[in-house]
C-alpha cells in the first residue's frame, strides 16, 4: 500500500493583522476619551457699557454705473460734471453720509475709464468713497 506524505509545514501565526486592529482600537479609545474630557474655558470678566442713545446707521448715497455707462445717484440719472455738486449736497446736509461707488454687473461697454474718472474726481475733492461689488464665484 502507497501512502502519501504530506510536507510537514509549520502553522504560522500572521501578526501584522493583529497590529493593525490593536492600534485601531487604541486610537478609537484614546479619540474617545479626549471627547470625553471637558475642556475648562478661561474665565474672562465682561464689562457691560450702557449708552444713552441707540446706535445710528449713517446716511448713504450710492454712485452707480449701468451696464451702458450711464451713472446714478440713488438710482436717480446724472451726468458726469453733477455727481460733484450732488454729492458735496449731500455731504452738507449730513457730514457722516457715506458714499458708495457700484458697478453693475457685466455691461456691453468699458466702463473701466468711466470708473476710473469718477474715482479720481471724488478723491480729489476728499470724499471717502466705499467700492461695492457682487463677489466672484
Amino acid at each position: 500500500m502507497l501512502t502519501l506524505r504530506r510536507p510537514h509545514n509549520e502553522s504560522r501565526i500572521e501578526i501584522m493583522p493583529l497590529i493593525d486592529v490593536v492600534f485601531l482600537l487604541l486610537t478609537f479609545f484614546i479619540y474617545a476619551m479626549v471627547l470625553m474630557v471637558r475642556a475648562e474655558i478661561v474665565p474672562t470678566d465682561l464689562h457691560r457699557f450702557v449708552s444713552g442713545e441707540t446706535a445710528k446707521v449713517p446716511p448713504a448715497v450710492t454712485v452707480s454705473i449701468d451696464h451702458s455707462g450711464s451713472l446714478f445717484i440713488n438710482r436717480e440719472p446724472v451726468e458726469m460734471d453733477q455727481i460733484i455738486m450732488r454729492l458735496q449736497a449731500f455731504k452738507t446736509e449730513d457730514p457722516a453720509t457715506v458714499i458708495y461707488l457700484a458697478a453693475e454687473e457685466h455691461g456691453t461697454t468699458d466702463r473701466l475709464p468711466i470708473f476710473l474718472d469718477i474715482w479720481e474726481k471724488l478723491k480729489l475733492e476728499g470724499f471717502d468713497i466705499k467700492l461695492v461689488g457682487k463677489p466672484s464665484p
